[in-house]
């Protein structure tokens, strides 16, 4: 070390240790909020805990687990200065993929990587992650926030989570279940959910534009925009509606007998990437589609990106969830049955095709 070197603290280096202490002590009670009566202490400690002696009533508890991000999406966030609701994209991505084997969630961490720590923004980031807890019914038992000084803009941010859930090994959905003759049906999405964006964010041209910028401050004016074609709604809000948390449906049908052969959560890859993974190795689904037109009402948003990205029907099936967010597979002596439970739920179920014999992919009814 050179005889010149000044003293130097971890202030100066760009980590503000005092501001992270004000952070965690402006979420401590959404954080608190979310608790289930499973969790033992709450925040500050190093370690999470969770309470596991309700597993023993099961016959062979399986414990499933989750991790994911909320993607690019956050670009567009950041532009527009808008930070409530990519929380709850965080935990439906990670929430929803375990519903596909029928576990119930129960705990959720979160990991924010970020420029710098304000204690105001980390808040409504957040908020979002407990609000997504709340709905999903689990616990938000820690986390971390982790500064990056000199490798992220102050204002930058990434967001990662992880979920841990349940099932009784009796009542775990397996996708080897599904036969030819079997119906597929959806609950819609709320919009482009949070994939896709890497094509959404050239399209609306935001790619390069730096937040706090005067061409990001005229960029997100004109975002804000109503727009004839999405009935009145903005890009801006319309983009980042938030990703649907399907938990609560999902196990309401469950517990009341529904005959469920598999599940699939339509994310990164669209219906034609997702759905295959709820099939059995010797079927294919054939989804209802003509031409670009699907089967069932596809949100504006999507309709927009797609026609703008001028995407094949193929192409938009691999990338958006064309407003099916989750795939029910059940047989057809059951459907009428699942609909109505659903449909008793304020749910909007709609059919999105049939099961056949095949290879285990997803066709498309035009193309047959």
């Amino acid at each position: 070390m050179s005889e010149n070197t000044k003293h130097v603290t971890y202030e100066d280096a760009g980590v503000d240790t005092a501001e992270g202490g004000r952070a965690v002590d402006a979420i401590k009670q959404m954080v608190k909020e979310t608790n289930r009566p499973e969790v033992i202490g709450g925040i500050g400690g190093f370690g999470g805990l969770f309470s596991a002696a309700a597993l023993k009533d099961m016959e062979d508890p399986i414990l499933i687990s989750g991790t994911d991000g909320v993607g690019t999406k956050l670009v567009l966030a950041q532009l527009l200065d808008r930070h409530e609701t990519v929380g709850q994209d965080l935990v439906a991505m990670c929430v929803n993929d375990i519903l596909a084997s029928g576990a119930e969630p129960l705990f959720f961490l979160d990991y924010v990587a970020i420029g710098h720590i304000e204690a105001e923004h980390m808040a409504k980031i957040v908020k979002g992650v407990a609000d997504g807890c709340k709905l999903a019914g689990c616990a938000l038992v820690g986390g971390e926030m982790a500064e990056h000084p000199g490798v992220m803009r102050p204002d930058d941010y990434d967001l990662a989570g992880f979920t841990v859930g349940v099932v009784d090994r009796p009542k775990m959905i397996d996708p080897a279940n599904v036969r030819p003759g079997d119906v597929i049906i959806g609950l819609p999405s709320t919009g482009v959910h949070s994939n896709g964006y890497s094509l959404v964010r050239k399209v609306i041209g935001i790619d390069g534009i730096v937040p706090g910028t005067p061409e990001a401050a005229a960029k997100r004016a004109e975002l804000e925009q109503p727009l004839e074609e999405l009935g009145g709604l903005s890009l801006a809000d319309a983009l980042l509606a938030p990703t649907r948390i399907y938990v609560k449906p999902v196990l309401e049908l469950l517990r009341g007998g529904a005959n469920v052969h598999a599940i699939a959560h339509i994310t990164g890859g669209g219906i034609t990437e997702n759905l295959n993974r709820a099939l059995a190795a010797d079927v294919d689904a054939v989804v209802e589609r003509d031409g670009s037109k699907m089967g069932w009402d596809v949100p504006s948003v999507i309709t927009y990106i797609s026609e703008h990205a001028e995407l094949a029907p193929n192409e938009a099936c691999k990338t958006f969830n064309m407003g099916v967010g989750l795939c029910f597979i059940v047989s057809a002596e059951d459907e009428d049955a699942t609909v109505r439970a659903l449909e008793a739920m304020g749910e909007k179920p709609f059919r999105v095709g049939t099961c056949v014999e095949g290879s285990g992919k997803v066709t498309y009814s035009d193309e047959r």
